[in-house]
This record gives C-alpha cells, structure tokens and sequence, in this order.
C-alpha cells in the first residue's frame, strides 16, 4: 500500500520531477521528461507500478521530512531509541553537465540500523516488461516497450537481482553512508556518475543552484518561509531548456476517491502557466518570464484567425497540439479509475484563456521589456478573434464535460483579453482595430450586468440563466472587471460564502446538480486555489484582518512540507494532482498582496 498523497515531497531537474513519500519511496517518477512514460507509478498501482524505496527494515521508526532550506533537496529521518538514519534525495541539474540522475544518499546519523534497498522500475506506465544486466558495479535495466527506456542504477553497497528488480540488505553503523545513483543509461558515453565523488559534489551543485535561484527573489515580507517553498516548487514544474510549464508532474491523481475525475496535467495549460509567469514576475524572476513568452510567442504565431487555428486550451511541453487521452489498465490511487494519459480537454473551447494570457502579457510588457512589433501582429490576431467569439458557450475554466455554456467567469476573461489588448495597442501605438475591440469590450460589460446578474441571488451566477454562483468570480475584482467593494460585488461574494465556503475552505461550484453539469456524478473536494482567491478578495474589499485570519487558516492545511495538491477532502486529505501550481500561484498572489495592504497600515488595531 502506497503512502496518501500528501505524504509525499517533490524533487526535481527542471525536466522531470519525483514524489519521495515519507517511508522512503520513489513511487512516481516519469522519466526522463515530465511526459515521458512513468518508470515509477506505486501511487497508481500498489506493487506493479514500481518504487525505488530505501527504508529500515525492522523497528518503530518515526518519520519526518522536511526541505534543506532553500533548495529542493530533499531531507527524509527516521528515527528510534535504536538509532537515527538520515536520506537525503535530489536530482542534478541538466545544465551543470549532469546527466538525467536521482542521487539517493543515506547516513546513519546514531546507531547500527539494518536498511533495505529496492529499486524496482517498471517501463512504459507498467506495460512494458525489461531486461537486467550485470556491467561491472552496476545494474543496467533496458525497456523491451517502445519507450526504449534504459536505467543505470549505481550502489555503493553489494546488491541482488531478484525477479527483474535489484535488492540490497546492509547495515548502516553510525557515521557511515551508502550511496545509489539511478540515471540515464541510453548515452553509452562516459557518465559524471563514475566519478568518486560525483554524489557529493552534485549534492553542493544542487544546493547552490537553489540556494542561488531563491536568493534573486524579491520577497522580503510575512510569510516568506512558504512563499519562497511555493515559489520552489513552481520553479520545479517549470522546463528549463522550453521555458514551458506543467500544470502538475504528475497523473490519475483523483479528486474523489474512488471516483473518475483523474487526469493528466503534465502539460502547458496557457491559464495555469499565464498565472505562473505572474506569479513569478511578482517576486522577480525576469529570466523565466522571458523564456516563457518565447515559448508563447511560437504558439500565438500557430494560432489565431492567419493560421485558421485558435489558440488550444493545452500544448504538450515542446508546443505540440496532439495530446490524445487513453485510458491505462492500472488499479488506480484508491482504486480511482480509469487512470488517464493525454487530456482530451486540449479539444475544448474555454474562452477565458485569451483572458489570462492578455493580462500577463500586458503585466510583462509593464515590468520588463517592451513587446515586439512581431509578436503584437499575432496577439493582435488572436484578440480579434475574441472580440468575434466572446458570446460563444464555451467548457469554461473548470474543463466541464456535460457540454458548454455561456459562463460569466469566460465573459469576464474576455472582456480583459480586449481591454489589455486595447491597453497595449494604446501604449504602443500600435495598429489595431481600437473601435471594433472597444465595442466589444462595452458589449460584454454590460452583458455580464444584464444578464449575468441574478437579483433574488443579489450576484453574479455561473452561467447565463443560472441560480448558483462560482467561485471563479473570485476572479472579477482580481482583474479589475469590478471594483473590489462595488455594492454587487460584495453581496456576490456574500452569496459565495453561503454556497461554497466552510470555514477558510472554497469549493469551486455545486454539486452535482444545481450548477451546470460537469460530466461527472458524487462530490469533489474543496479547491485550494479558490481559497487563496477568496483571500484576495477580502483584502481588496478592506476586511485585512479577516483576510489574514483566512489565510493564515488555508496555510495550516498545506501537506508537512509546505505542498498543496488540487484539492482537500473532508478530513483534509489532499487530492488530485500534486503539487498543483494553481495553489501555490494564488498563494504568492495573496500574500504579496495582504502584506502590502498590512505594510501601509491597513487593518492595524488604531
């Protein structure tokens, strides 16, 4: 049985990245890219997905985890009268001449603790069986699927082969350490790994990368131990040779357990990385703003109304459009099934992304460099395809699969797309229809007061027509559609807290019934990221000290090591995908903002 979801941390390359639980297994790891079939997938199918676990093998041991500060280094104890071992895990960094590697590195602290290793891999998402071959002190596991996968696993202690997968049994007395390296084997080239002290040397490689990444942060004010952890684990999503960015590392995590919303979100959603590039902007970090708008640039010039093509709601990693879903013969998390590969939302008309990509690239625009002519044809290309779209149904923000409708929070979205596409134009003075966009853009703000408006609900509702509210219009003061203490406003957000928060908790909608049909029957968790959105609202509308209350509360229900996943549970158990980057982007929003409105003594006892 694999460990719950939230006893897991996260490590990783920048293009692949691991789930370390806290009993010492790697059990879900792609390899070696964030889309690449999985060699490790325990956390979807218990004793056939494969695990790398290093653990005692006797003893009540306790276990805890916890980040060497700053880094993505991962610290795992357990501890005992008997003895304390310590596990430290990390993955070098690609562009400081590391091959693709998982560095495992452990030390018996206290005590002579019997330990056990296994590293079983199993290739192509389980399906593929492998070969294992003897080379020297090393054990070469080669793919037999398509994947043509190959895996060099060095030790420093004697191992086995048994059934395919490599064993070691071996004690630890104190003060001494083992070591075991598990890298890419395709390259038949010399390895940095055969080095005597490539693990010591790539452990201080790893820390000063991170060390130094973190230093660049603007952030200096509350909360910085978690906004630094979120900004860490953004930073691990994203691709250092692409500039692109996964929504999740991972797949087939469920929303319910037991129930069938699993998906894959090791893709670019252009909504979740637009969020991401603002998120990071806000703390400072220029360099990946502009990797990722060179990324974006390419996909805007393969879209819009030139090409015949709109932009797509997702692009795998390196821009492809195809991202077929398939369904895998796996048990499933929690025997949640099916476990899905590839996401069939790529397919879907969710207009509000026009929305989120036009805002961060004005916010860019503002805070780093003046947007090139080039690029401004394109965007402009994909704005004038809003201003003749907008009052499409569309499958909104939450991805519905019972069929599209007309959703306010999509509305909204586009009315940004056209205001900062006109902001932009005005800046610049570039060319653009201004008329045409600015009729446009008049025509949906009063359409979303007109006919969005529910006046026995006193709020703005989901959809046209509807008598339930979302908590995606969180999102309309945030982006300026409305002001933050506009009397409809804030009976809306009234009308938000009596439908869909629990204390600091925020479902996004109602279920199943009395909202627009999502596909799917039963309940799901609250959403985090919404939770942070309702903390944003609260200090934008005055309440600061409310606010704060609430986020302090939203932060107590991150995972031990400052994670968030999709969703929580009824006993605040995390699901869905994890880590999530929609959590820890609202996260840093929220917090940049509460400690600005506390900083100019907003809230303050007078």
């Amino acid at each position: 049985m694999s460990e719950p979801i939230e006893n897991h941390g996260v490590i990783g390359d920048l293009e692949t990245a691991a789930l370390v639980a806290m009993d010492g297994s790697i059990d879900f790891m792609c390899f070696p890219h964030f889309d690449s079939p999985t060699i490790f997938a325990d956390l979807l199918d218990p004793g056939k997905g494969g695990f790398f676990r290093i653990c005692p093998t006797a003893g009540d041991f306790k276990r805890r985890q916890r980040y060497y500060p700053n880094t993505n280094i991962l610290l795992t104890r357990f501890l005992s009268p008997e003895g304390v071992m310590e596990l430290s895990d990390h993955m070098p960094i690609q562009h400081l001449g590391h091959r693709h590697a998982l560095v495992r590195r452990l030390k018996a602290v206290r005590g002579d603790i019997r330990m056990r290793m296994t590293c079983a891999p199993r290739f192509d998402y389980g399906r593929a069986g492998h070969t294992v071959e003897r080379l020297g002190k090393c054990l070469v596991f080669r793919s037999r699927g398509p994947d043509k996968s190959v895996l060099r696993l060095r030790s420093s202690v004697p191992f086995r082969v048994r059934g395919g997968d490599a064993e070691a049994n071996f004690v630890l007395r104190s003060g001494q350490i083992a070591s075991f390296v598990l890298e890419d084997g395709r390259d038949r080239g010399d390895s940095p790994a055969e080095g005597p002290d490539y693990v010591s040397e790539s452990f201080k490689e790893t820390m000063n990368f991170w060390l130094a990444w973190i230093g660049r942060s603007l952030y200096r004010g509350r909360w910085r131990e978690i906004v630094d952890r979120s900004a860490l684990t953004l930073k691990l999503m994203t691709s250092l040779p692409l500039g692109s960015m996964v929504a999740a590392p991972t797949f087939g995590l469920p929303e319910l357990a037991g129930g069938k919303r699993n998906w894959d979100y090791r893709y670019t959603w252009i909504r979740d990385a637009s969020f991401t590039l603002e998120a990071l902007m806000s703390l400072g970090y220029r360099d990946e703003a502009v990797s990722f708008m060179n990324w974006m640039e390419q996909r805007v010039r393969g879209g819009g109304p030139k090409s015949g093509r709109r932009l797509q709601v997702l692009y795998t990693l390196d821009g492809r459009r195809e991202v077929p879903e398939t369904i895998l013969k796996m048990r499933g998390y929690e025997d949640s099934r099916p476990v899905r590969i590839g996401n069939a939302a790529c397919g879907q008309l969710q207009l509000d992304i026009y929305g989120e990509l036009l805002d961060a690239v004005y916010r860019f625009d503002r805070e780093n460099e003046p947007l090139a002519f080039d690029f401004w044809k394109h965007l402009a290309g994909a704005v004038d395809w809003v201003s003749e779209n907008w009052h499409r149904p569309d499958d909104g923000i939450w991805e519905v699969r019972g069929g599209a409708k007309p959703f306010c929070n999509s509305r909204v979205a586009c009315w940004v797309a056209l205001d900062r596409g006109l902001r932009l134009a005005s800046r610049h003075s570039f060319p653009a229809p201004i008329e045409k966009w600015r009729r446009a853009r008049d025509r949906i703000y009063r359409e979303v007061y007109e006919k969005f408006w529910n006046p026995r609900l006193k709020a703005f509702t989901q959809y046209r027509g509807a008598e339930t509210v979302d908590a995606s219009s969180l999102r309309m003061p945030i982006v300026g559609f409305v002001g933050a203490k506009d009397p409809r406003w804030l009976s809306t957000m009234k009308a938000i807290e009596r439908s869909l928060v629990e204390d600091s908790l925020v479902y996004r909608y109602l279920l199943p019934s009395k909202a627009a049909p999502d596909g799917f029957t039963g309940r799901e968790g609250t959403f985090s990221v919404c939770s942070f959105w309702y903390v944003e609202c609260l200090a934008r509308s005055g309440d600061i000290m409310q606010a704060r209350y609430i986020f302090e509360k939203a932060l107590g229900y991150a995972n031990h090591l400052g994670l968030y996943a999709e969703q929580l549970g009824p006993s605040g158990e995390h699901l869905g995908n994890f880590p999530q980057a929609l959590p820890h982007i609202a996260l840093i929003n929220a917090a940049v903002m509460l400690n600005a409105r506390l900083d100019s003594g907003e809230g303050e006892p007078s």
